[in-house]
C-alpha cells in the first residue's frame, strides 16, 4: 500500500509560523469578546444526523460528511436496505450544535447567556480558493434576550474585535450592513409575490452584487414569476443609491405586511451600535443583504472590507431554531466571524508574520562540547526561560549560515554559538 504525504483535498497542513498566527488571531478574539461577558464554550465536533438534516442549515446540508453506523446497526441498516447508513455526521457550522447545546444546559446557563465557540467545521465543498472542506469558524451568540440590545452588543463587539486585529495592518476601515428579514419579506409580499414564494424571490436578490438588477429581472421572470410583479419589487431597489435609510426604503410598504416597529428596531440598531465603535467602522442599513440561511426571522448582519469579495463576518436573530430541540422558543442571536478569511487578509498585508518575540535567543552548540559545559548552557536556559525569553537549543549544522538563516526566518535575533573551551 502506497502513502500519501498530502493532506486531504481542501483540508490544509499548519506550518509553525500559520500556527503563530492563528493563535495570535485567537488570543486577541478571545480576549476582546471577553471584556463584553461573552463564555466560551464547546461542543462536540460530531452531531446526531437528525440535527444535523432538520432544515436549519441551508444549503450546508447538503454538504455533510456522514459518519456510517457501526456494528450491528450497521449490518440491520444494510439488511433492511433504506438507504439510511449514517446516525452521525459532522457538524457543518456552530450554530446547530449551540441550540442543541442550550436546549440540554439551559437550567446551568445564566439569562441571558453570552456564548463564545471556536472549532473546526467540515463541509463537503468543492475545494478552491478561501473555500475548504476543514476549517475553523468563531462564532458569538446571545440567547435568551429578545431585545435589540442583543444585536447592538453583537455589532458593537464584533467590530472592536476586528478594529483591533486589523489595526496591525493598517486597516482602520470597514462596514457593517445591515437588514431585516421581515423587511425582506414585507417588501416581496406588498409587490404581490405569494408567501410560499419569497425563499426564491431572495434567492435572487441575494445575487445584487454579481448580477444586478437587470440580473435579477432576468432571473425571476426566467422562473416563472410574473414580469409586472418583479418590476414593482425591482422599483424601490432601483432607487437606492448612496447611504440607504431604512424609514425611506420601507415608506412605501404597508403596515399590513411590515410592523413599524421593525424600522425603528433597525434605527436603534444602527444608532446604538455606532455609539460604541471605532471612527473608521461604517454601520449602515442595506436593503440587498440576505443572508442564505432559512432559519432567520430578524435582523441580519454582515461585514465587508473595500478591496476584497467576500464578506468577513456575518450573522442575525435565529429565534425559533432551539425550540425545534427543547419545545419552547428561546430568542437568539448571533455572529459568525470568518476566522480564515482573516487569516487571508492579514497574510495579504503581513510582510513577516508574527514573530515569536522582541525577547528570544537560539543556542547553538557544537557536536564537540562535553557534557559539563552543556549543562551550564541547559542551566541558563531554564533561567533565561523562567524570565520570559524564548530559547531553542539546537546542535550546530555544518552550514551554519543556513541554519541562522531559516532561525531568523522564524523570528530569532539573538544567537549564541558555544564551543568546547
Amino acid at each position: 500500500m502506497k502513502f500519501i504525504k498530502t493532506p486531504v483535498k481542501g483540508m490544509n497542513d499548519m506550518l509553525p509560523s500559520d500556527m503563530r498566527m492563528r493563535e495570535h488571531v485567537l488570543s486577541m478574539i478571545k480576549k476582546s469578546y471577553a471584556l463584553y461577558g461573552f463564555m466560551q464554550i464547546e461542543t462536540p465536533c460530531m452531531e446526531h444526523i437528525e440535527n444535523l438534516t432538520s432544515k436549519q442549515g441551508g444549503d450546508n446540508e447538503k454538504l455533510i460528511f456522514k459518519v456510517m453506523k457501526r456494528g450491528a446497526d450497521l449490518a440491520r441498516a444494510i439488511e433492511k436496505g433504506d438507504g439510511e447508513y449514517a446516525d452521525n455526521g459532522l457538524r457543518y457550522d456552530l450554530t446547530v450544535p449551540l441550540a442543541r447545546y442550550y436546549a440540554n444546559n439551559k437550567e446551568k446557563l445564566p439569562t441571558p447567556f453570552k456564548a463564545l465557540q471556536i472549532g473546526s467545521v467540515w463541509r463537503a465543498d468543492n475545494p478552491q480558493k478561501g473555500r475548504f472542506r476543514q476549517f475553523t469558524q468563531c462564532d458569538i451568540d446571545i440567547l435568551g434576550d429578545d431585545s435589540n440590545l442583543a444585536e447592538i452588543e453583537l455589532v458593537a463587539a464584533t467590530s472592536e474585535m476586528l478594529t483591533q486585529i486589523f489595526a496591525e495592518v493598517g486597516i482602520s476601515n470597514f462596514t457593517v450592513h445591515i437588514n431585516d428579514r421581515r423587511i425582506l419579506k414585507a417588501a416581496a409580499m406588498a409587490a404581490g409575490f405569494a408567501e410560499d414564494d419569497i425563499p426564491s424571490v431572495l434567492i435572487s436578490l441575494d445575487k445584487f452584487d454579481k448580477i444586478g438588477l437587470d440580473g435579477i429581472r432576468e432571473d425571476l421572470v426566467g422562473n416563472g414569476f410574473d414580469a409586472e410583479i418583479v418590476d414593482r419589487y425591482l422599483a424601490s431597489y432601483g432607487a437606492i443609491s448612496g447611504a440607504v435609510d431604512c424609514a425611506e426604503f420601507c415608506k412605501s410598504i404597508s403596515e399590513e405586511y411590515l410592523d413599524p416597529a421593525v424600522v425603528t428596531g433597525i434605527g436603534d440598531i444602527i444608532s446604538g451600535a455606532r455609539s460604541m465603535v471605532s471612527e473608521g467602522v461604517e454601520i449602515s442599513f442595506d436593503p440587498t443583504l440576505v443572508r442564505g440561511m432559512g432559519y432567520y426571522t430578524g435582523p441580519i448582519f454582515e461585514v465587508s472590507i473595500d478591496g476584497y469579495n467576500f464578506s468577513i463576518a456575518g450573522g442575525g436573530r435565529y429565534d425559533k431554531m432551539i425550540g425545534r430541540f427543547s419545545g419552547q422558543d428561546v430568542s437568539a442571536s448571533g455572529f459568525s466571524i470568518g476566522f480564515e478569511r482573516i487569516i487571508t487578509i492579514l497574510k495579504d498585508k503581513m510582510e513577516k508574520g508574527i514573530q515569536i518575540s522582541e525577547n528570544n535567543r537560539a543556542i547553538l552548540i557544537d557536536k564537540n562540547v562535553a557534557l559539563e559545559k552543556k549543562l551550564e548552557i541547559f542551566k541558563e536556559a531554564k533561567q533565561l526561560r523562567s524570565e520570559g525569553v524564548t530559547v531553542t537549543i539546537q546542535p550546530m549544522r555544518k552550514n551554519i549560515k543556513q541554519q541562522i538563516e531559516k532561525l531568523e526566518a522564524e523570528g530569532y535575533t539573538n544567537f549564541q554559538k558555544v564551543y568546547n573551551d
